[in-house]
């Protein structure tokens, strides 16, 4: 069977399924997209891309070298959705480690970015291998925050001006860091995707659409919805791209498996004084699930700061990761978690915890004390296969013929997961073209 006659289903329009559907759309299959909200990449937020895991001390090396490779196809796919701007690690004076600590996995980093370029030099998307990650000492950072603010910073050290001016340099090591792992901008490539999958003529776009039932017969998938008078269509394979609402899928499926779903939130403010400066991104590493978990510091236009602070009172919450049962694929969120992914936040919590990460990024920041709330959270529950809420790294599973589970952790993972799911359709001889994934990803105009 040629791609132009397969049939794919897919549930859940977020990174991973949009992503899916247009690459197999574009391979010459004929791809029906399910989501239950009005609109694509509605899923939890993300801002970041993750060309190293620099945010992550305590993953494996392998995940690190791993998700620098993803991030550079996810560049390439999406370079309108990066933001080019640096990333600021700097370790608090009460971290246990120190920057010594960073430097061996930052070496192999950069060696690992150097060969990925000799093999093909479009991947170059992180600027000169050379400079991929930089260091600063005290006596460096002190002599930049004399100089003035750079309206469009081009230099680095142009980019290091409002954190040399700013943060107490008494409350961090030295050196300092600098990484070229960009910001993402979800809201560029959720409108770029839905611009795609409604002009691709091999996409059926079903938004506001809910799977209300799912069964397999004699290699054919019958998925029945809560719209067009409960009619059910036939398809040649499915992929279930769900999100944190995976395991209803599998449920319907008769699958058995083992996953976690974590809610988190990142907040909105808004500081008057920096309105008119351009920020680099700034991490502040810490451990997680305590009071002096990590501090995420996001730039957007406008004096504009989205703020992850790792601790349960800011970006995590008690209950918030929980893990499925043997009698159901899906783990249960409390109810009162699931009130604000289907329903609304309550504005008091909304600067109660938006307050929180303030002060909790003030601790570095002395002046970011002046920021206001901006807006509601962004947020939202993810879905973590197997029982390590630590893995950073995973794409897709194949629990049973012609379906796939979509597992991505981050979104840069999603071209792996496409080219494995390719992988499984010629397997099930669904799909006989031999065109690469690269060549694949190069001709879709995103």
């Amino acid at each position: 069977m040629s791609g132009t006659q397969t049939k794919i289903a897919i549930i859940g329009g977020g990174i991973a399924g949009s992503t899916t559907a247009l690459l197999l759309a574009h391979a010459g299959m004929r791809v029906t997209l399910f989501e239950a909200k009005q609109s694509l990449v509605s899923g939890p937020p993300f801002c970041h891309l993750h060309a190293g895991g620099n945010l992550y001390p305590d993953i494996s090396d392998e995940q690190c070298l791993t998700l620098l490779e993803q991030s550079i196809d996810f560049a390439r796919l999406y370079p309108n959705g990066v933001d080019h701007r640096p990333t600021i690690i700097a370790l608090p004076k009460a971290c246990s480690k120190n920057t010594q600590h960073l430097l061996p996995r930052l070496e192999k980093l950069r060696s690992r970015y150097r060969e990925l370029i000799e093999q093909d030099p479009k991947n170059r998307v992180l600027g000169d291998p050379e400079t991929y990650f930089r260091l600063y000492d005290r006596q460096t950072i002190e002599r930049i925050a004399k100089q003035p603010f750079e309206a469009k910073p081009h230099t680095p050290e142009a980019w290091l001006v409002p954190f040399a001016k700013e943060v107490d340099l008494d409350t961090i090591q030295f050196p300092v860091i600098m990484v070229q792992e960009y910001g993402l901008n979800l809201f560029r490539i959720g409108a770029r995707l839905m611009l795609s999958m409604q002009q691709h003529p091999n996409v059926s776009l079903r938004l506001s659409t809910a799977v209300k039932g799912v069964s397999h017969q004699r290699n054919v998938w019958h998925i029945g919805t809560n719209t067009e008078q409960s009619k059910t269509e036939t398809f040649d394979y499915l992929i279930n791209a769900a999100g944190y609402q995976t395991g209803k899928i599998d449920d319907m499926v008769g699958l058995s498996c083992e996953r976690m779903v974590e809610f988190k939130a990142a907040y909105v403010t808004k500081w008057k004084q920096e309105s008119e400066h351009l920020w680099p991104e700034i991490i502040f590493h810490g451990e997680r699930g305590t009071p002096r978990g990590m501090g995420q510091f996001t730039p957007y236009p406008g004096g504009h700061f989205q703020l992850h602070g790792m601790t349960k009172a800011i970006t995590l919450y008690e209950e918030g990761l929980v893990a499925n049962t043997p009698q159901s694929c899906q783990p249960q969120l409390p109810q009162t978690l699931i009130e604000k992914i289907e329903h609304d936040w309550q504005w008091s919590e909304t600067v109660e915890r938006t307050q929180n990460a303030i002060t909790h990024l003030a601790r570095f920041i002395p002046s970011f004390t002046s920021a206001d709330v901006a807006s509601k959270p962004l947020f939202g529950a993810q879905q973590i296969p197997g029982n390590d809420p630590s893995l950073r790294v995973a794409e897709v599973a194949f629990p049973t013929s012609r379906y796939a589970r979509c597992e991505i952790v981050k979104v840069s993972s999603v071209i792996d997961m496409a080219e494995a799911i390719l992988d499984d359709l010629a397997k099930e001889k669904l799909y006989t073209a031999t065109i690469p994934m690269q060549t694949l990803l190069e001709q879709i105009p995103l």
